[in-house]
This record gives C-alpha cells, sequence and structure tokens, in this order.
C-alpha cells in the first residue's frame, strides 16, 4: 500500500505494442486491496481506475483466449482463398496417405529407403493435421478465437512434427551415404531394429526438448491484446504477446531450434561432402551419374523444407516493417508446401514408387 492507502503498481512493456502497461500484480490486489472498504465512501474515479487495473491483468488460464488471423485485409475473400486451401490440404494428406499405405503394403518396399520415406509421409501427415482445422475454420467460419491450452497443444505438435521431420531428412541423408559408400554393408548397417530405434529417437528428441518450453509458457503473462500474426499458433508469434521477462523463454528456443534444425541441417550438409567425395572416387562415369540421381530426390526434399523454414525465422526476426499479408503466405508456405511436394517429388524421381501408386489407383478406378 502506498501513503494514500492505494494498491502498489507495475510497469510491464508489451512487447507486441511497445507501450507502457499500468498493471496491478494479482499477489498486491489479493493481500493489500481491502475490497469491503470499497463501498460509498470511495470516490468514483478511484473504483473505475481499480476495475481497469484489475481487467489488466491477463493470467494464462483456461479462460485466455487467443484470436488468430486469417489473410489481413482480405477477410472479405476468406470463402474464395478457402478453396485453394482445401485443395492443398486435400493433395497432401491424399498423396502422403497413398505413399505411405503402399510401403506399408507392398513387401517389396520393406527396405531401410522406403522406411524413412514413411516415416517422412508421418510428419506430413501430422503437420497438415496439425492446422488443418483453424485455418480452414477461419477461412469457412471466421471462426478466431481458440483457448490458451488448445493454442499450446496446437503449436506443440506443429513444432513437434517440423522438428520430426528435419530428423527424418537427417536419417535419409545417412541412408544414401551407407548406400553409396558402402553399398555391401548396407543391409547390415540398416537393419529394421536400427531404423525402429532411428524412430524412436526422432520421436523423443522432439517431445523432450519441446515439453519444457511449451511448459514454461503457462506459468508467463501476456498482454491484454491477444491477436496473433498467423492461422495457427506459432511459438515466435505467441512470444511477442508476452509482457513477462522472456529471457529463458528466448534462450530455450534458441537452443531448441540449434539442437534440432541447426545440427541436423549441419550433419545433412556433412553427410553430402562424403556423398560427394565417395561418387567422385567412382571410376565409371556412368556409375557416378546414377549415385548423384539417387541424391536429387532428397536434395529438392530438404530444399522445400528448410528455405522456407528460414525465410519464417528472417521475416519474424527482421520484417517488423513487412505488409502483414507477407508473414502469413510465408507461414502457409512452411506449412504446407513440403507435405504437397514431398510425394510429388518421390512418385516422380522414384520409379518403383511411381509405379506402384499407379498400379494401385488403376486397380482402384477399375473396381469402381
Amino acid at each position: 500500500m502506498d501513503e494514500d492507502g492505494h494498491p502498489k503498481t507495475l510497469q510491464f512493456a508489451c512487447p507486441s505494442r511497445g507501450q507502457q502497461r499500468l498493471v496491478t500484480t494479482s499477489n498486491s490486489l489479493e493481500k493489500d486491496f481491502d475490497y469491503s472498504a470499497w463501498g460509498k465512501n470511495q470516490d468514483l474515479n478511484k473504483r473505475i481506475q481499480l476495475l481497469r487495473i484489475i481487467t489488466q491483468i491477463s493470467h494464462n488460464s483456461t479462460f485466455l483466449t487467443f484470436l488468430l488471423t486469417g489473410v489481413p485485409g482480405l477477410e472479405w475473400a476468406h470463402a474464395w482463398i478457402s478453396i485453394p486451401f482445401c485443395c492443398l490440404y486435400l493433395t497432401a494428406l491424399s498423396g502422403n496417405t497413398l505413399i505411405l499405405f503402399v510401403v506399408l503394403t507392398e513387401p517389396s518396399f520393406h527396405e531401410p529407403m522406403y522406411y524413412f520415406l514413411s516415416m517422412l509421409s508421418t510428419t506430413d501427415i501430422g503437420l497438415c493435421i496439425s492446422t488443418l482445422v483453424t485455418v480452414l475454420g477461419i477461412f469457412w467460419l471466421n471462426a478466431r478465437e481458440i483457448s490458451f491450452n488448445a493454442c499450446l497443444s496446437q503449436m506443440f505438435f506443429i513444432h513437434l512434427f517440423t522438428f520430426m521431420e528435419s530428423s527424418v531428412l537427417l536419417a535419409m541423408a545417412f541412408d544414401h551415404f551407407v548406400a553409396i559408400s558402402n553399398p555391401l554393408r548396407y543391409a547390415t548397417i540398416l537393419t529394421h531394429a536400427r531404423i525402429a530405434q532411428i524412430g524412436l529417437a526422432v520421436i523423443t528428441r522432439g517431445t523432450v526438448i519441446l515439453t519444457p518450453l511449451v511448459l514454461l509458457l503457462k506459468h508467463l503473462s501476456f498482454c491484454r491484446s491477444h491477436v496473433l500474426r498467423h492461422s495457427y499458433c506459432f511459438y515466435p508469434d505467441v512470444m511477442k504477446l508476452l509482457y513477462s521477462d522472456t529471457k529463458i523463454n528466448s534462450a530455450f528456443g534458441l537452443i531448441a531450434i540449434i539442437s534440432t534444425t541447426g545440427v541436423d541441417s549441419i550433419f545433412i550438409l556433412l553427410s553430402y561432402v562424403l556423398i560427394i567425395h565417395s561418387v567422385l572416387n567412382i571410376a565409371s562415369p556412368e556409375e557416378r551419374k546414377k549415385a548423384f540421381s539417387t541424391c536429387i530426390s532428397h536434395i529438392t526434399a530438404v530444399a522445400i523444407f528448410y528455405i522456407p523454414l528460414i525465410s519464417l525465422s528472417f521475416v519474424h526476426r527482421f520484417g517488423k516493417h513487412s505488409p502483414p499479408y507477407v508473414p502469413t503466405l510465408i507461414a502457409n508456405i512452411y506449412l504446407l508446401i513440403p507435405p504437397l511436394m514431398n510425394p510429388i517429388i518421390y512418385s516422380v524421381k522414384t520409379k518403383q514408387i511411381e509405379k506402384a501408386v499407379l498400379k494401385l489407383v488403376c486397380s482402384k478406378g477399375t473396381h469402381i
């Protein structure tokens, strides 16, 4: 309490607005504010001020909600924009499901390379499902509200499947390296048990890294404005709404990125340096060409995954003055293009997959 008997206040900076907000902490309200004295003797202006202070407190609770954003400035066209988005989601889900079904049902595909491909398809399906409801909900029903716990869950799974996809791409790079540099020991190095261990490690690493990152957000407070810049919950986007100290969260976020996509990208690059060295040692030009051609699909998949990811990170850090639709466009490319393109790339570049998919589609067509 101060000399006049009023509750003490603290200044918090709102990162998303860059303004100072006058907020009374809940502890000071509970301990110092005498609700019984809030009667006829109190001045009306003081009552209004206290009410405003109380309503500005935004603690993480089941009642806290965020507002998602569609395409800024084109809200009137959301129904039309939903058509291509719906087609993209449908194509991505059906393509990855088809590859997953072919790999699991065809005995000839029960090999390390195709097991890793099925892991990639699984992560792509997970990425699509994680954002499908909120994205189409905004475009179709203008359903912008999402609860705090639902936002945390969506954010967890989006980043989990992103980290998993990065890990699977690294595993596929290792698969190519072993197949080219040591083909005679390929089957003994990449056994079914070892592939299962790699898959378990991919899931475990992402879960262990993300769990403390998400749990830390539950104990922090947010600004009065809860408007997010994307049509789904993205960690850097949520961080901008915090008025609590974000140093620990920023440090954890940086560690998470470096220890997953950062480390994976370095090892992928290293794998291809070793692959190039092995290919150059092959005497026959035709064998060299064949060895390089087996890596084209994977190199393309790596490019369409990392380029949008890096672009989105740059927009969040340095794109404060960019048009509002730019982050939205890059964010949707980041989540939709890899799941959409991976089945197409591997179906076109891998003849065995192409034949199996065509066979399955044609057989279904004849039955109809």
